[in-house]
């Protein structure tokens, strides 16, 4: 996925699971989707862990690029959970189970650094975001030409 929120041929030339050109382009998704139609999809591993759910997918609303996506991981029926942001580059739409895939070990979400629902980080703070890209292994968003 890029941070447009179209799939780019940078992760794989097309969602996972597509099989044809035309699964990539034809009707408003995969290709482009509204950003609710997301929310609440399941995050796995290329091993199909479950690493958490989609929370909420922030935009930065001076460049119009999908930013990260904030996820929800652990916790019980909700309580508890922990929320913790990955940069959208990281993420790749898998069509065939309706979910969304990050390529990184279950351990490294496990220990990735979380925040309470009532105390969100300043986003846009810059050594924040180095930190975020850093530990996930992308290039942050704002570093790419439009």
């Amino acid at each position: 996925m890029n941070d447009e929120l179209d799939l780019d041929a940078t992760h794989g030339s097309r969602p996972s699971g597509s099989d044809s050109e035309s699964d990539a382009t034809s009707g408003p998704g995969p290709a482009l989707m509204g950003a609710t139609t997301l929310i609440g999809d399941e995050v796995c591993n290329r091993d199909g862990e479950h690493l958490g759910e989609l929370k909420e997918i922030m935009v930065d609303v001076r460049s119009g690029r999908v930013a990260y996506a904030v996820l929800s991981s652990g916790g019980i029926l909700g309580m508890g959970a922990k929320l913790f942001a990955v940069p959208w580059r990281a993420l790749s739409l898998d069509t065939v189970n309706k979910r969304l895939v990050l390529d990184v070990h279950k351990e490294l979400v496990d220990t990735a650094e979380g925040f309470d629902p009532d105390r969100w980080p300043d986003m846009a703070d810059p050594a924040w975001a180095n930190q975020i890209h850093s530990y996930y292994g992308t290039k942050p968003y704002y570093d790419r030409p439009l």
